[in-house]
């Protein structure tokens, strides 16, 4: 759904642009309290994910194709403040580096991807959790409706800003209907690949899945033919803080360069969602050449390489550990200012007497 230059005016783009940097100011902010020594190299890593993942789109229809949005998926393992930063990284690496969503366009789609799809989204998950049993199962059901409803919600967003500032004439009730029509299907593959990726962090360490704090399930032993619940250990259990955190990351890293290196060259060709949408409608009528067209990375491909797998798959690679060590970056910065805040407040605090 990355929207091309061209598509909505300059008004309503900068005013996009506005709403966009308020929603990443708050977000900054807000990560300082989701953000620790462990979880702060982990929101790298999903940004880095999501990246990979959003090369391998997968067919919804004839001629149609999908992608992963990755706001719910962001927001329920490391926080929404921080995956609202994590799904604007991405975005920030592909409209620069890759030609992919427009530049005067990235206002309206940080708001369309990374703030409506994090904020539908975790709404959902949330309320979702008060209403099922707690446990494993119910975080995942919740990440998976939760997924679901975030692609729509961003349809129905970029319809409201086609509707203010379309630079074509075309009726508004055929751009929402054929909008939320196929971005409903692809809300399904969304929901598909976040519920997965969410259960199975969950099944090796849930104390760093955000959505999943608190979570805590007793272990199960089966006793005459019946589960019951197992005794608790004698000693006490090691602080999660003190787990190392370096095999999920190493796992998920080598897992998100081999989706971008090597299975993202076997993904659908087929125009996604927004793109279909636009040329069956007209709404590309006045779509503008991407500023960085002319980049080493354009495309998804890499410069003078002929060979389309070789060069798709070297620029995944690049994408992936150039969002990795942006982001990384960023969310260290990010947790180093709540550490020097806290230090701030307590050599103020007055001594005790």
């Amino acid at each position: 759904m990355h929207v091309p230059d061209g598509f909505i005016n300059a008004p309503v783009s900068v005013a996009a642009g506005a709403v966009a940097a308020s929603a990443v100011a708050v977000s900054l902010r807000g990560a300082r309290r989701e953000l620790d020594e462990r979880t702060a190299p982990l929101a790298g890593l999903v940004a880095a994910f999501i990246f990979a993942v959003q090369m391998l789109n997968f067919p919804v229809a004839a001629g149609t194709s999908g992608h992963l949005l990755g706001g719910a998926l962001a927001a329920i393992l490391v926080g929404p403040y921080t995956g609202v930063l994590c799904v604007s990284v991405v975005l920030l690496m592909q409209g620069i580096l890759f030609a992919d969503g427009g530049l005067t366009a990235l206002g309206v789609n940080i708001t369309n991807m990374a703030v409506v799809t994090v904020v539908v989204a975790y709404a959902v998950f949330r309320g979702l959790l008060r209403l099922l049993p707690a446990g494993r199962r119910s975080v995942t059901a919740a990440a998976f409706a939760g997924a679901l409803l975030s692609v729509p919600g961003a349809a129905v967003m970029f319809t409201l800003f086609y509707a203010l500032g379309g630079t074509t004439d075309v009726p508004i009730g055929k751009v929402f209907t054929a909008m939320t029509g196929v971005h409903v299907l692809i809300g399904i593959g969304e929901a598909v690949i976040t519920a997965a990726t969410v259960g199975a962090v969950i099944a090796v360490r849930p104390d760093l899945v955000h959505g999943a704090r608190g979570l805590a399930v007793p272990l199960k032993l089966r006793v005459d033919g019946r589960l019951v619940d197992a005794p608790a250990a004698p000693a006490a259990p090691v602080p999660a803080a003190a787990r190392s955190t370096r095999p999920l990351w190493i796992s998920g890293l080598v897992t998100a360069l081999v989706l971008a290196g090597f299975v993202s060259y076997y993904a659908s060709s087929s125009p996604d969602g927004l793109e279909k949408v636009a040329a069956d409608q007209g709404i590309d009528a006045k779509a503008r050449e991407h500023a960085a067209a002319d980049s080493p990375l354009a495309d998804y491909s890499v410069k003078d390489v002929s060979d389309a797998r070789l060069s798709g798959g070297l620029a995944g690679i690049i994408g992936v550990g150039g969002t990795v060590l942006v982001g990384t970056g960023v969310f260290w910065a990010v947790r180093r200012r709540r550490a020097d805040d806290l230090t701030a407040a307590a050599t103020a605090a007055p001594s005790a007497h």
